[in-house]
């Protein structure tokens, strides 16, 4: 609302009797008292980590803490509405949903399986991204992945899409179960089917019958097959959400151990890769050897961030090593390549040897490699060592890195590290207006350091295991846990449990905040919670 409208408006309101003029007065005052709260608000949550620096932050205000999901309607899976609090929807998702949801352009989309399927023609075991009404959680359209049919050694059943998509303008990017680079258009085929075209074929999968897309699909513009193009073996799932910088999208390949747990079967294959975001043309990838030395996977997201204007990709890699690489591929030999500014070895050594002898992985006690995100904050980078939550419980270490180091830097890199922690796959997030630092591991533990030095300030215990990350917003840590319980902690230096509430199902995504909405995902279900 400009001046001029203002005042027009005002000179109307004056011609209106006084008991009019009055309630005129009041919704004039209620509309401005709104502009200036969504003015307040963080606005879309548009990728996993919400910017390229992946730092679970929002700056946004007023998010409720103080929320009922309700109960079902008696013999169904749905929830009756009316015996929620702060809860402005509820939509319906797979029987499994690992995919962190994202939100941008008035869109909701979340990865999942296909166990609830909202189309007849795609039925059994699919990978699935769903894009939802961001007001009101009705179903849009959805993308549709066939399983590779190699059973659990690379596209382990039902887990669905565990990609967190980004969406880049009318663009959406997102990694499937079968270990491909998708591109697509974010509104779906409603507007028109451009790029790809062969939808049909796609959807059914190799030697099936087409099957006919609808509105109700996604519009494919490219796919880039990590298979087939770079040789890749994924172990279990392919389940890396991109990062998108400049005119390149960068993915982790997921290339990993075959069944036996004792054989790389591409150890030539790279482990980060660069596309075109444009076309899906490869651009390049990271060789620096990673597979030769993976210890299970990589499953870990790259960041993205910049120091005195030069960009870096940042990378937690399966050897147990965070990288940082230039963003620009360069032509080497018949490749093209991300050249390697410094890496930083994140296991101890204490970790790695016992008695003269080496500790074997995954033993408790041993060495782990890195399925968080790196975060970048301050020319720093935050990130921890971790494993597969089905390896079980094992020691763990927090280290903070200085960025702005090249070459081998693991000897003289680390600002601080921080061994108290247990293993972990969570990200941690920072919050700039305290500078304290909140992380969570499998085992159950919350922690609260200064991301400055490394203090411990307190440990709260979730008493279960997590897999998700800390969201820190309005002065708020949101988290949640394998036993369906979300917590809420205040951001200080002094430990507060503010509430805590049970879902009913794991929580085991991360929960986001987008223009004044807390989004919690079950593995059924995904609650829209705002006042």
């Amino acid at each position: 609302m400009n001046r001029d409208t203002s005042y027009r408006e005002y000179l109307n309101f004056k011609r209106i009797d006084n008991n009019l003029m009055n309630s005129s007065k009041i919704v004039l005052t209620t509309a401005m008292l709104a502009s200036v709260s969504m003015a307040a608000l963080g606005g879309d949550w548009n990728q996993w980590g919400r910017t390229s620096n992946k730092n679970f932050y929002s700056p946004e205000k007023g998010i409720p803490h103080e929320f009922a999901p309700g109960d079902f309607k008696s013999g169904t899976e749905e929830i009756d509405l009316s015996t929620t609090e702060n809860v402005k929807w509820v939509s319906k998702l797979g029987s499994q949903a690992y995919g962190n949801v994202t939100v941008a352009n008035g869109h909701v989309y979340a990865g999942t399986n296909n166990e609830t399927f909202r189309d007849p023609k795609h039925k059994g075991d699919r990978g699935i991204v769903y894009c939802l009404d961001e007001q009101t959680g009705a179903f849009k359209w959805q993308l549709v992945v066939p399983k590779l049919g190699a059973g659990k050694v690379s596209d382990w059943e039902f887990l669905g899409i565990c990609s967190s998509p980004a969406v880049d303008g009318e663009k959406l990017y997102v990694v499937s179960n079968r270990c491909e680079i998708l591109c697509l258009d974010a509104k779906g085929l409603a507007d028109g089917n451009d790029g790809f075209k062969d939808e049909a074929s796609y959807m059914a999968g190799p030697g099936k019958p087409p099957i006919t897309p609808g509105v109700t699909d996604a519009d494919i513009l490219w796919v880039f097959d990590m298979r087939e193009e770079l040789g890749v073996f994924p172990h279990n799932i392919a389940s890396s959400s991109v990062v998108v910088a400049g005119d390149y999208v960068y993915a982790t390949t997921s290339n990993g151990q075959d069944w036996s747990h004792l054989n790389i079967p591409s150890p030539m294959a790279p482990c980060l890769v660069v596309l075109d975001k444009n076309t899906g043309e490869y651009a390049g990838e990271e060789s620096s050897g990673i597979s030769r030395n993976l210890m299970h996977c990589n499953w870990s997201s790259p960041g993205y961030g910049e120091i005195n204007g030069n960009g870096m990709v940042f990378f937690g890699a399966g050897d147990g090593v965070c990288y940082a690489f230039n963003p620009k591929p360069v032509p080497d030999g018949d490749l093209a390549i991300l050249e390697e500014v410094w890496k930083f070895d994140c296991v101890p050594d204490k970790y790695k040897m016992e008695n003269g002898e080496p500790i074997k992985y995954p033993a408790a006690e041993g060495p782990s490699e890195l399925i968080s995100t790196p975060v970048f904050y301050k020319n720093r980078v935050y990130i921890a060592i971790g494993q597969d939550p089905e390896h079980g419980e094992g020691v763990g270490n927090l280290i903070c890195i200085d960025a702005s180091k090249k070459g081998d830097i693991t000897k003289d890199g680390a600002i601080w590290s921080y061994d108290k922690i247990n293993r972990t796959i969570s990200t941690c997030s920072i919050d700039p207006e305290t500078g304290l630092l909140f992380m969570s591991d499998y085992s159950g533990f919350v922690y609260c350091l200064d991301a400055e030095t490394g203090q411990e300030y307190w440990v709260h215990d979730m008493k279960a295991h997590m897999w998700g990350s800390t969201l820190v917003a309005d002065g708020k840590v949101f988290l949640g846990d394998e036993d369906g319980d979300l917590v809420v902690l205040a951001a200080t230096k002094e430990k507060k449990v503010l509430n805590e509430v049970y879902f009913g199902a794991p929580i085991y995504s991360t929960p986001v905040v987008a223009n004044g909405t807390l989004y919690v995902g079950t593995q059924t279900h995904l609650y829209a919670i705002g006042k």
